[in-house]
């Protein structure tokens, strides 16, 4: 059979071109969305009176025969008919004959992508903003029972200031509150239909695009065609929120991969989510937060494959366009499994609270609480109490003792204005429950700022 726009041409396609033309293998995962945007535009097409309404009735029973046989595996997918859209027509027309010609009356396959493509990432959007809650309420629970957990809190990689397990949690649903808002606003701001706007310039027939856009679910239609059907925004768009996503989930994987070192022990990952070696038997591997942190990179990729390919495209669509649904593809799904199994592997995890407050022991947390109560308590000014504080540090090294731990005598002999109060200060919890500042890490503070993320996760619910 002659391909659909084959008119003009007086030499068939080869069979090479087909194969390097053809979109058909991958781009079938829209058919959901094809057939939806089809019986769209065909109940519009009607309605304004292009169709009579005995063609929309066959168009509808043949499109739905076609989806059954898609959805069934009987449909034969054809690398000859280039993509989906082709396929699904030519099916429609041997169903029902002359009729399915028409479908395509005052639309292209410009504006028909683009309608799909969109349904899809918009769809997408909100799927993974949900998955992204679900993983959000895995980590608070864990977080919930660790508001008096300590645990060093780093900068450099260095021992810096005790902090609660619970809080350092919580920096993380922070993050993860802003990836769904990011797929959210993405939503909103995409959400507008191409659909009418043809090849480029739109189409002398008397269409109702607010109509179409109304029975496909989108907010609006959107205002310049030539943009319209050339944009692929909103497919960077999801790959930029799927990357910085992704990119949260590595600093957490990274941190499950140290903390399940036997260097730290903080954690201990459950069998159900570890491997083993083919050649070492002692071994329990990471491999979840290891291949998240990879599947990063991969992502990466896609959002800097298809930047890559929109860069230089002159208005308004080329074929250039079709390379950005592999990339899109492929990104989700690996999104979708990661927010799966991240949240599978913290429910399971083992955390080991007794191994996270002795590395508290460890680097002399409690420095800038020295260098506090020499400020608060005896009138010294922060920089000579740093430099007092740094022979403290010194003197405990010289020592091998802990600042914590170090003994009050040898305090003093650093600098007489200390008194013995300046232990109660050095406490390591005392340090950590000292913090009690608006978002700081005090067990206190830590409550309040998990209860707004339950209480965040819990409106959305409602609503």
């Amino acid at each position: 059979m002659d391909k659909m726009w084959s008119g003009r041409f007086s030499a068939g396609a080869s069979n090479l071109l087909d194969q390097f033309n053809a979109s058909i293998m991958y781009d079938r995962k829209l058919y959901r969305e094809d057939i939806e945007g089809s019986l769209a535009h065909a109940a519009m097409l009607a309605k304004q009176g292009i169709l009579t309404h005995e063609e929309l009735k066959q168009i509808k029973e043949g499109l739905s025969q076609v989806q059954k046989e898609i959805e069934s595996g009987e449909f034969e997918w054809k690398i000859s008919d280039e993509d989906l859209h082709m396929g699904i027509e030519k099916r429609l027309t041997q169903l029902i004959g002359d009729t399915g010609k028409k479908l395509h009356t005052a639309r292209s396959r410009n504006d028909q992508v683009a309608v799909d493509f969109r349904r899809y990432v918009l769809r997408k959007n909100l799927e993974i903003a949900e998955a992204i809650k679900l993983l959000m309420e895995a980590i608070l629970e864990v977080a919930n029972k660790h508001t008096e957990t300590l645990i060093p809190g780093m900068t450099h990689l260095q021992h810096a200031q005790p902090i609660n397990f619970g809080f350092h949690l919580g920096a993380y649903l922070s993050m993860f509150k802003r990836d769904v808002e990011r797929f959210e606003i993405s939503f909103a701001r995409n959400n507008i239909s191409p659909l009418g706007c043809a090849a480029l310039a739109g189409t002398p027939h008397n269409v109702d695009r607010e109509y179409t856009a109304e029975l496909l679910g989108f907010d609006s239609v959107s205002v310049n065609c030539l943009d319209t059907v050339s944009d692929r925004d909103f497919a960077l768009e999801i790959l930029f929120n799927i990357s910085t996503m992704m990119m949260h989930i590595s600093r957490l994987s990274e941190e499950l991969v140290m903390w399940s070192s036997y260097e730290f022990g903080f954690i201990e990952l459950s069998d159900e989510y570890s491997t083993g070696s083919s050649i070492m038997p002692q071994k329990k591997n990471p491999d979840v937060p290891e291949l998240l942190r990879g599947k990063t990179g991969r992502v990466y990729g896609a959002l800097v494959g298809l930047l890559t390919v929109m860069k230089g495209l002159p208005l308004a669509y080329n074929k250039d366009t079709q390379e950005d649904k592999e990339g899109v593809f492929d990104a989700v799904e690996t999104a979708e499994i990661s927010l799966e199994i991240l949240k599978e592997a913290i429910k399971t995890m083992q955390v080991k609270p007794q191994n996270m407050e002795k590395a508290c022991a460890i680097g002399h947390l409690s420095a800038t609480d020295l260098a506090d109560y020499l400020v608060e308590k005896c009138g010294i000014p922060f920089r000579e109490a740093h430099f007092i504080t740094g022979r403290a540090v010194a003197k405990g090294e010289e020592l091998g003792v802990d600042l914590s731990k170090m003994e009050f005598k040898d305090l003093k002999e650093i600098d007489d204005r200390i008194q013995e109060d300046v232990m109660e200060y050095l406490g390591l919890r005392h340090s950590m429950n000292a913090r009690t500042s608006q978002g700081g890490t005090s067990s206190e503070r830590t409550k309040e700022q998990l209860e707004y993320f339950k209480d965040y996760l819990n409106t959305d619910k409602e609503s």
